[in-house]
């Protein structure tokens, strides 16, 4: 069996459907020189006959575990990897066909020790994806911080893209089990002194979650991850980070003033409203993804802001849960 260059990485738990598209798409790649190795997760409903379906198409392994979370699942498939560089997928992405072949030539033209690439919405995914992807993507309400054109934060690759040499996993290990563990392996990585770069011109396609309720759970851990960030890494907060909590409660304020002092003071949260709106219909040529684009950016700050809100408060404020010496603790892998 020839040597893979690439090692693609997937922990699973109940996506069958989802694993079956991702393996077509990977069937389906100019190029072939890369393995796919599938972690189930201790899964109820397992994928392997998706993996079965594919296995005569591209050189894939599956592999089933007990439950313990998808970064120890990443860290099982880490182990048992033959490549020279680590990709790792979410089960819910789908891949453009020329995606190894472009991130082959990116890496011989200038190559890095860890890079990742932007999300986008498939024309085949739901009106509900696509908006949700439009919150999750604009400048407007993320900072184009998963890849943007224009961003306000460093680019920090995330799993849902993501890849890194093997020489990196020696020498920082793998991921730790807890929430954004993606941007904390990111950061040990730039802080271990290897290069991390954006490969924009290969992007992945993404599914987002299927309903507001299960976007908005996914945004308010995200929030307050991102205190637990912080006290494992401080400095690393930036401005961008800070603005769904100052969105919350600046529409807060915004409505009880218009409410109370004068109707007009709502117009700079309405005016922000109109240009998500505005703008999702542009990018999409589609006015019922533009209208669903709004709630869905109202829960991607205020889900976010209110799960920063509240760890801020807790860990922060009233110094409850996993303390500072805890968290240092996890960051020095005790």
């Amino acid at each position: 069996m020839d040597h893979p260059r690439f090692s693609v990485i997937v922990p699973v738990y109940n996506r069958l459907d989802e694993v079956d598209e991702l393996l077509q798409s990977l069937a389906n790649q100019t190029v072939k020189n890369f393995e796919v190795i599938i972690v189930e997760d201790g899964s109820t409903a397992p994928c392997k006959a998706a993996v079965d379906k594919w296995a005569q198409h591209i050189d894939v392994q599956y592999f089933y575990k007990s439950n313990e979370g998808r970064s120890i699942a990443r860290n099982y498939g880490l182990e048992r990897a033959r490549g020279d560089y680590f990709i790792f997928f979410d089960s819910d992405c789908v891949i453009p066909p020329t995606y190894f072949v472009t991130i082959a030539k990116s890496l011989d033209n200038n190559p890095l020790d860890c890079f990742g690439g932007p999300d986008a919405a498939h024309d085949s995914f739901s009106d509900m994806q696509k908006a949700i992807n439009y919150a999750m993507t604009s400048f407007l309400t993320t900072g184009g911080i998963r890849g943007g054109k224009v961003s306000l934060e460093k680019f920090t690759p995330r799993t849902f893209n993501m890849g890194f040499s093997r020489a990196v996993y020696e020498r920082v290990g793998g991921f730790r089990e807890m929430f954004s563990e993606d941007i904390d392996m990111s950061t040990r990585i730039r802080q271990a002194g290897f290069s991390i770069g954006l490969l924009r011109e290969s992007p992945v396609y993404h599914k987002r979650r299927l309903s507001f309720k299960l976007f908005a759970r996914q945004v308010y851990v995200f929030g307050m991850s991102r205190i637990t960030l912080h006290l494992l890494y401080p400095g690393s907060m930036k401005l961008v980070h800070l603005l769904p909590a100052a969105f919350v409660l600046g529409s807060i304020a915004l409505i009880v003033l218009s409410i109370c002092v004068k109707w007009w003071l709502i117009l700079p949260l309405a005016a922000y409203l109109l240009a998500i709106f505005v703008t999702a219909w542009i990018s999409s040529k589609s006015l019922k993804i533009a209208l669903m684009a709004v709630p869905a950016s109202i829960l991607q700050l205020g889900g976010y802001g209110v799960g920063f809100l509240q760890a801020f408060f807790n860990k922060i404020v009233l110094r409850k849960g996993r303390d500072v010496n805890q968290e240092i603790e996890m960051r020095r892998g005790k």
